[in-house]
């Protein structure tokens, strides 16, 4: 199967890492993309982000510390001042 790389810059970047790693230009391109991959596959997803921001959030939290939202607050929070 053919692979043509139209952009010079690409094709010196794969040339010079087929040279360093003293391999053909397919092997070169194939183990940096087997790399990318793997780099890209063991980022955590968005929502697990967002899972773990709240986990820490809340243990850095203080509830004792806090005081209860009741409606006289909520209700304090849209006053006009």
């Amino acid at each position: 199967m053919a692979f043509h790389i139209k952009n010079r810059e690409t094709d010196a970047l794969a040339r010079k890492v087929a040279r360093l790693k003293k391999t053909g230009l397919t092997e070169a391109i194939h183990i940096a993309l087997s790399h990318e991959l793997e780099r890209e596959q063991g980022k955590p997803s968005l929502v697990e982000t967002g899972v773990q921001f709240c986990r820490d959030l809340r243990a850095r939290g203080r509830p004792e510390r806090g005081k209860p939202a009741d409606k006289a607050f909520r209700d304090s929070l849209y006053e006009d001042r």
